[in-house]
């Protein structure tokens, strides 16, 4: 057992464990997820700030135009005070009426008046706009940042409040504007005084019937764990003296990787809201992913009320946008996260493709509206765009349900068990060689190489005679193959095609037994026939051949010819054996 006393390298001792509310009341665990919040998208502001290089105009009206077409009714559009180009863009939403009617913008400013006066203007002519006004009200910034006290720091946001109400009817006399209030970092703010503040907050906004106010709770820097972000955000909201006209929302950053859990728990608690980015953009690790909580409400038969159909075509957008890859492996939208590699993996997600279309071929129903349940894949990659080509890869760690799977996808072979287990057998040897990965054309290659003779097929012309050569019943034989690079000809009568050619091989002095046969009509490489699967016991050494053919008997013989043939030249090649008569 390894010794537990012994000390970290770490230097541990730096860091406490950061104080949070824990609230003993909590309702929030034993409630469900039946509704999607509203959705913000703070790409265009908080995830435009993070950026090396921020976006252009154009590129801002681009990620603008996504967000509207994903179904997005909140986007906050810019920093207008902060940057020129914000606030050009915000003009030319506004000048060239590019704001839809159902669609809410935001606009965010810190609360200076000369600031405030600069973001209103900015607004001028909209038919409808927020201003989000914040102020950071946590100890460490008011003390070492700011300077100030609890009193000066409630004082700051009540003035500022008070300048957005009467300088509004002068800058922005025309357009109704909604209002939204940040307390910034308030999970590092005593939650007392987060809810003294928006309540002074509220005082001077009177929010009301048909004036409702955004009360945004902002994990500026994720300090603690999910659970108790979500005790905060209900303690919150039952603190509040005119909760029915306040819109609680969520800001949540992924400092500890939990922006995702901290947001789900949070809308469990009772927030209204969500403000985000798409694939989690923004400052430090970003702020909270928007296209994951939206999918992972989709994965629960929740409507999302975003269209994320087709999800690489919306990353495409952002990628362009934002400069910034996203990664390979992000939930829903990388490339390999609908992708196994391991057996045992691929196995299971060949037997479930392989029960939904009985379930399908049994119900009458189609396979894409039947309830999805699949091993490995908690939704259905073609519900966001996605095919199945890539459901299943296969490297040095697959096995027999990934090689089989792309064979029939890919291929139209349904091989049988028992070949799949040798077949896998024969990628894995090949994948030793070379490493990396076989796709389906170089699976093709690697099957065709080993089972089909390649440019050069064993069986070289064959007749059978008799009443019917496909038929067990007896058939005289004549068969003309190269083994070991020799040629022979073979000449025998059995009870069938399979029969005849074991006793033809016999009586040249090869022991040949056919101990497997399956066979399926296919279109193989664009040639349509009969392909057929023989195992044969060959001197001892058992071994599969595959053999395609215009009907049952070519493709048996050539199978079984094939299954003789690697035991003669193989991988598994005993001294070859002259076969002549």
């Amino acid at each position: 057992m390894p010794n537990r006393q012994r000390p970290s390298p770490m230097a541990t001792h730096r860091y406490q464990r950061f104080p949070a509310l824990v609230n003993r009341r909590r309702r929030w665990p034993d409630a469900e997820h039946t509704a999607a919040p509203r959705w913000c998208s703070v790409d265009l502001r908080d995830g435009n700030q993070a950026l090396i290089e921020p976006m252009s105009v154009d590129r801002k009206h681009a990620l603008f135009r996504l967000a509207v077409e994903l179904g997005f009714k909140e986007i906050e559009v810019g920093f207008p005070a902060a940057s020129r180009v914000d606030h050009e863009f915000v003009r030319r939403l506004i000048e060239d009426d590019l704001v839809p009617e159902d669609v809410e913008i935001s606009v965010l400013t810190p609360a200076r008046e000369e600031l405030i006066d600069t973001t209103l203007r900015s607004l001028g002519g909209a038919r409808h706009a927020t201003l989000h006004l914040y102020n950071a009200t946590s100890p460490l910034f008011r003390e070492v940042v700011f300077g100030t006290d609890r009193a000066g720091c409630r004082d700051l946001a009540v003035r500022a409040t008070r300048h957005v109400v009467r300088r509004a009817q002068q800058l922005v006399p025309g357009t109704v504007l909604g209002f939204e209030y940040s307390p910034e970092l308030v999970v590092d703010t005593e939650p007392d005084f987060a809810v003294e503040v928006c309540e002074a907050v509220m005082d001077v906004w009177q929010p009301g019937p048909d004036r409702e106010i955004v009360l945004n709770l902002p994990a500026t820097v994720e300090r603690y764990g999910p659970h108790r972000y979500a005790d905060l955000v209900e303690w919150f909201g039952d603190q509040l003296t005119r909760r029915r006209h306040v819109c609680l929302s969520l800001h949540p950053h992924n400092d500890r990787g939990t922006a995702v859990a901290a947001a789900e728990l949070g809308v469990l608690a009772g927030a209204d809201r969500v403000e985000g980015c798409l694939f989690g953009n923004g400052e430090r690790t970003g702020n909270v992913d928007l296209v994951t909580l939206a999918l992972n409400l989709f994965s629960q038969g929740v409507d999302p009320e975003l269209d994320l159909s087709d999800i690489d075509a919306v990353r495409r957008t952002v990628e362009q946008c934002n400069q910034l890859p996203v990664p390979d492996r992000h939930p829903y939208a990388g490339d390999l996260v609908y992708t196994s590699f391991s057996g045992s993996h691929q196995d299971a997600i060949k037997k479930g493709f392989e029960a939904l279309r009985a379930r399908s071929g049994a119900s009458g129903v189609p396979a894409a509206r039947l309830p999805w349940r699949m091993p490995y894949l908690p939704i259905d990659p073609r519900d966001v765009g996605r095919s199945y080509e890539a459901v299943i890869r296969v490297n040095s760690q697959s096995g027999k349900g990934g090689v089989a799977y792309l064979m029939q996808t890919e291929h139209h072979l349904e091989l049988p068990r028992r070949l799949q287990i040798e077949f896998s057998g024969v990628v894995q040897r090949h994948l030793d060689d070379s490493g990396g990965e076989v796709d389906g054309d170089r699976l093709w290659q690697v099957f065709t190489a080993e089972y089909l003779g390649g440019a050069r097929p064993p069986l070289l012309d064959y007749a059978l005679y008799g009443p019917d050569g496909a038929s067990a019943q007896t058939v005289e034989l004549t068969a003309e193959l190269t083994l070991g690079g020799r040629r022979h000809r073979l000449a025998a009568a059995g009870e069938g095609p399979l029969d005849a050619l074991a006793r033809a091989f016999g009586e040249a002095g090869l022991s040949v037994t056919i101990r497997d046969h399956h066979e399926h009509p296919a279109t193989v490489q664009g040639r349509a026939g009969v392909v057929a699967y023989v195992e044969c016991a060959v001197s001892g050494t058992t071994l599969w051949g595959v053999g395609l053919g215009g009907d049952s008997a070519e493709a048996a013989l050539r199978a079984a010819v094939s299954a003789v043939h690697r035991a003669a030249v193989g991988p598994l090649l005993r001294p070859a054996v002259a076969v002549a008569r």
